[in-house]
């Protein structure tokens, strides 16, 4: 009877989790369209996104104390720490510059690989070892990502450097989540996405003086651009994940992030007015069908350790 009650609760909690995903894959699909809204430069956007996330979860902040969490940690971990905002905030000038040079597609195609960049660095930095099955669903589910955005690859040389930019910027994110992974253990969520959205609008602000970018000169909607993509993406997609990345780990989140080019082309067909095209559904479904099996190995996982320790 304990044996099966504490199946019960894990299989909960692994359906309660999924929701939580679903609810933060969708928020971060919502960045492509709101980006593509936006005629702001791609560092303006990511720099207010970020800055005004500070401001909103700033109340939040009441009950913890960040010198103290800050004096607890070790150096390893502050570096980490610093890191972690550094590659965010690249991460982002990165991946929102690939949307000013192709389309939402194109730009989210390689950013799909972030799963295999991450489960090469659990290995590489944390002895992880993925399963077989893990590895089965990742492959179905990265094809499925490919699928989809096939038909909308371009091949002049614009749409080829931003391939580039999204490519590089799959690989901040993933070293962003990497370092962070161990970290969100450590110290309160809210309290380490503080910090490293702090660190990320830093590093910004920083590159924006260093090119002369105007900071203000901005219209209203802008500014309500500005103001959404923090409540939305960054609140309710950025922060669940950060939320979530201890308990799920690095490799788990970035899977559930491969449905993001599907969500994209989803919302974008409906409030940019794009067609989805067969090879964009056919690879959509595929995409889920992978993430969908993720999840299933992960259950049986749960069973199979349940029975061991019974």
């Amino acid at each position: 009877m304990k044996k099966e009650s504490t199946i019960m609760k894990e299989t909960k909690s692994l359906y309660f989790n999924a929701v939580l995903l679903t609810i933060g894959v969708i928020s971060i699909g919502l960045s492509s369209i709101l980006i593509k809204w936006s005629s702001a430069p791609a560092s303006i956007l990511g720099m207010y996104r970020l800055f005004f996330t500070l401001v909103i979860i700033t109340p939040m902040m009441r009950k913890v104390s960040l010198p103290a969490i800050i004096k607890e940690l070790s150096r390893k971990d502050l570096i980490l720490l610093v890191l972690a905002g550094f590659f965010l905030g690249l991460h982002f000038l990165l991946w929102m510059e690939s949307l000013d040079l192709t389309s939402v597609a194109s730009s989210m195609i390689l950013l799909s690989l972030q799963p295999l960049f991450i489960m090469i660095g659990s290995f590489v930095m944390f002895k992880e070892r993925t399963t077989g099955g893990g590895v089965l669903a990742l492959s179905v589910a990265v094809i499925g990502s490919a699928v989809t955005a096939w038909g909308d690859i371009g091949l002049s040389s614009q749409a080829l450097y931003g391939d580039l930019l999204s490519l590089l910027g799959a690989v901040a994110s993933s070293l962003y989540m990497l370092a962070g992974q161990n970290l969100v253990r450590k110290i309160p969520p809210i309290a380490y996405s503080y910090i490293v959205f702090f660190v990320a609008a830093v590093v910004m602000l920083v590159y924006n003086l260093l090119q002369g970018t105007a900071l203000f000169a901005y219209d209203v909607k802008e500014w309500v651009l500005f103001l959404l993509l923090a409540i939305v993406p960054t609140i309710f997609g950025q922060m669940l994940f950060n939320r979530l990345l201890g308990s799920l780990g690095a490799t788990t989140i970035s899977m559930v992030i491969v449905a993001e080019p599907a969500v994209a082309i989803l919302l974008a067909s409906v409030l940019l007015d794009e067609r989805i095209s067969l090879l964009q559904a056919v690879g959509g479904a595929v995409t889920l069908a992978g993430i969908g099996l993720f999840f299933w190995f992960k259950q049986r996982m749960i069973k199979r350790s349940q029975e061991r320790l019974s």
